[in-house]
């Protein structure tokens, strides 16, 4: 427990440097930002002292990929090997944050004020501009950090801009991201595993409820596996 949070506080310090210098980066050289963003989360895996498996393969059809939601190393890893540049959906608290916010705001990411209807508007529009421009989304529909083995109710942003662009989804489900314990201050060693699962079905209406059994029943057997 208490190597846990010494590595807790020492990754809380470099990790608040690191987007210091990725945010410098990425303004220094805006016309290769995704190798950066690439570069940043291969160097977190190396300062995190934690390890990786992908299971699958990233669909190259897919422009939007939704997760599940466990710590802020979701994003750190999917950065390192998610081959295309991403796009992530972001919270608009996060993008006004001084300086940290430049982390949306230089490499073009979207920030939603989730009970603003307008928001919604300009994130349907904003979506369309990326995905034109050769992005993949990358949206977590529980809208925030689930703490227990089941997933949040999926929230219904992920859905109305899948439908009104027609656009092909792939489910990415992430196993042991919350060796990062924000809520107790705790970061252990260990393995993250990225599952790929298939291109999502949209012409059933109820594709999102499915998907996210889908998702569930993957995590459920993921961690049935570890206690054997």
């Amino acid at each position: 427990m208490i190597f846990s949070r010494i590595k807790a506080a020492y990754f809380a310090v470099e990790f608040l440097i690191s987007i210091l210098l990725v945010v410098f980066f990425m303004w220094l050289f805006k016309k290769h930002i995704h190798g950066v963003r690439r570069f940043w989360g291969r160097s977190q895996r190396l300062f995190g002292f934690y390890s990786l498996e992908v299971v699958g393969n990233f669909d190259e059809r897919a422009n939007m990929i939704i997760m599940n939601h466990q710590s802020m190393l979701d994003i750190v890893v999917l950065e390192e090997v998610y081959p295309k540049n991403l796009c992530w959906i972001a919270k608009k608290e996060i993008a006004d944050l001084p300086v940290i916010g430049q982390i949306i705001h230089i490499p073009q990411m979207i920030s939603v004020e989730r009970e603003n209807k307008r928001s919604l508007i300009k994130l349907v529009k904003d979506a369309q501009d990326r995905v034109e421009k050769g992005r993949v989304l990358a949206i977590f529909p529980e809208g925030t950090r689930s703490h227990s083995k089941e997933l949040l109710p999926f929230k219904g942003g992920a859905k109305i801009i899948a439908d009104k662009l027609n656009l092909k989804i792939q489910p990415v489900v992430l196993v042991g991201s919350d060796i990062m314990d924000v809520k107790n201050f705790s970061f252990k060693n260990g393995k993250i595993k990225i599952i790929c699962l298939d291109l999502i079905d949209t012409a059933n209406p109820e594709w999102l409820e499915n998907t996210r059994a889908k998702m569930q029943e993957t995590l459920d057997n993921e961690r049935q596996k570890a206690t054997i």
